[in-house]
């Protein structure tokens, strides 16, 4: 019988707490200054590196970085913009860097006489850059870095 009569009070609760306002004023360090249950403006598109210059890896099998501007590139199934100058027959005359020979094996570990189809969409790896300041800290030591510090003492 007592249990009929919370069930009331229960349900009037739970409708009560559905409608507090969400809380105010959580700030994510990546959004800025904007609260998080705000839409935020998101910031303008800065000029991507454009300078050709190969900048170093920082561990081993990472994609190089793309040192040049992308924008309008057209990659997709019956075309790839890369090619016209990374292809390995087209870099004597483009003076491009080749395209690597991993690029040409293929799932059974097969050489193709064309790209790889796992290989074929460039950016879903290499990634052009661009001279923002970072969103958050970061400290991050690449493997040369790492192996110059002394080695930790043992306990």
């Amino acid at each position: 019988m007592k249990l009929r009569r919370l069930i009331p009070l229960f349900g009037l609760l739970l409708a009560l707490a559905g409608t507090q306002a969400p809380a105010q004023g959580l700030v994510d360090a990546s959004r800025g200054a904007t609260p998080v249950d705000k839409i935020a403006e998101p910031p303008l598109l800065g000029n991507a590196v454009n300078n050709d210059e190969l900048r170093p890896r920082n561990y081993p099998m990472q994609p190089p970085t793309i040192p040049h501007r992308v924008d309008g590139y057209q990659i997709d199934k019956n075309f790839n913009k890369c090619l016209d100058c990374h292809a390995r027959d087209k870099t004597a005359f483009s003076q491009a860097v080749p395209v690597s020979v991993t690029h040409y094996i293929g799932r059974d570990g097969n050489v193709l006489p064309k790209i790889s189809t796992r290989r074929y969409f460039c950016m879903q790896c290499h990634v052009p850059q661009d001279s923002n300041k970072p969103l958050v800290g970061n400290t991050f030591e690449n493997a040369e870095q790492m192996a110059d510090k002394p080695p930790a003492a043992k306990p």
